[in-house]
């Protein structure tokens, strides 16, 4: 995982952002349909992130639910995605392995 270069953003922007890898995929969701942030540069490229980390935090949470060791895995996702939120709430841009590739593509 790497960091880049991010586009200008509010303070306002960098909550939002952080706020979508915490609460995922709720948040994502919701920006999605709120017409003045889903345009906006920054919130855009942490959004469909924290979207596809959150569903497949889920995912996992429910495969991986039947044995004891397997939730150890969806939780050190969930860890990642409170570390990929401070990066964005510090004005960073993260590059999440397959997903960032994933997401930018469909752009």
């Amino acid at each position: 995982m790497t960091t880049m270069s991010a586009p200008e953003s509010t303070s306002d922007d960098r909550l939002w952002a952080a706020l979508a890898y915490v609460f995922s995929p709720l948040v994502p969701i919701i920006l999605l349909l709120w017409e003045d942030k889903k345009e906006r540069p920054f919130i855009k490229a942490h959004n469909m992130q924290a979207l596809v980390l959150g569903i497949v935090e889920f995912a996992l949470w429910f495969i991986l639910s039947f044995t004891i060791v397997g939730l150890c895995i969806p939780f050190l996702l969930w860890i990642y995605m409170l570390y990929c939120a401070y990066q964005a709430y510090q004005g960073k841009l993260v590059t999440v392995p397959v997903i960032s590739g994933m997401v930018k593509g469909q752009s």
